[in-house]
Order: C-alpha cells, then structure tokens, then sequence
C-alpha cells in the first residue's frame, strides 16, 4: 500500500502531496517524507536542510527563491493555515510565468511539491501558522532573490490581502519581466 496520493497540478513536476494518515482515539501518526516512495513516482530528490517559521495573519511571505543553488522544496503546515503558492520561472517551460497555490492546514496535512526553478511564496489565513519545509540545496543567503507578490502578469489570487504584512525586503522585489533569472529546465 503507498503511503502518499500524488496529484499533479496544471504545471509540470509541481505535486499536492497527501500522507496516509493513521488516526485513532490517541491521535495520529503519518509519514511526512520517504525517500523510496517519491523515487517510485520518479520525483528523485536529496532533502540536505529542513526549515521552520512561523508567522501571524495575514504575513506573506515570498516570492522567493535562489539564483545560482535553487532548491526544490516539499512544504506543509504544521498548525493553522496558509495559501502556499510556486511561480515557474523555468526557460522554455509552457508556463513560465503561471503560478499554482494550494491551501495548506495543520488538518488537511496537504504537502506542496514545488521542483527546482520555482518562485516560491505563502500567505498566512488563520489567526497563526506554523510551516515547514524541505529543501534539496542549503540557503545561501547571498544568492536570494525575488518577484515581487503582487505581479499584475502573474495575477496570483491570493484572496483577501487588504492587511496583508510584507517584509522590507519582500516589498522591494522586482516585477517577473524585470528579473533577469530564468532556470534552464
């Protein structure tokens, strides 16, 4: 029996991943991660660093991503909820430049596959959200970069964004067709 549902999404290489979740009076116990599994589906990753936040409503939190080390990531929610969304930045790809969100929630235990080449950003819904995440590259902090959330040619719906919290950082990104990355696929 596998134990994750694998759903690809309108863009190529992003999946939602849902772990088989063993409940019972005591609780749960799930698999958030086996390597032998994903290579079975030919999803062929070496996870080297895990990462944790947690953030209040309506922080968002993105679009991120490193230039020279891109890292493919495999993200899901902890406690609360947020609208985790990835942005194809990959030359050549048919859609570059078109995004794919999906909510995630400490409940739904929903996990969001998101390859190497990718922008990648997350907006807090619940009153607070703890986040974790995968990824197959170390952080190098002077290789980040970013596009800026609220792209009008992206056209990312990221819903209700009226107290929306962004970082100094985040509010100075670039718009897509003014970065000059592209990941070759």
């Amino acid at each position: 029996m596998h134990k994750y549902t694998f759903t690809q999404t309108a863009i190529k290489d992003v999946y939602i991943v849902e772990p088989t979740v063993f409940g019972d009076n005591r609780g749960y116990f799930m698999e958030t991660y086996n390597e032998k599994e994903f290579r079975e589906m030919g999803l062929h990753y070496t996870f080297v660093q895990d990462n944790q936040s947690k953030s209040k409503k309506g922080v968002l939190r993105g679009l991120h991503f490193q230039k020279k080390y891109p890292q493919a990531k495999l993200v899901r929610v902890l406690e609360g909820e947020v609208f985790d969304v990835a942005v194809d930045l990959r030359k050549g790809s048919e859609t570059y430049g078109k995004w794919e969100g999906v909510t995630l929630t400490g409940e739904n235990k929903k996990q969001f596959l998101i390859p190497r080449g990718f922008a990648h950003g997350f907006l807090v819904l619940s009153e607070s959200a703890m986040f974790a995440y995968k990824c197959d590259e170390f952080y190098h902090p002077e290789d980040e970069d970013g596009i800026i959330w609220n792209d009008p040619d992206i056209g990312i719906d990221w819903g209700d964004v009226s107290n929306v919290i962004l970082s100094e950082k985040d509010q100075k990104h670039p718009l897509l067709k003014q970065s000059k990355t592209e990941f070759i696929l």
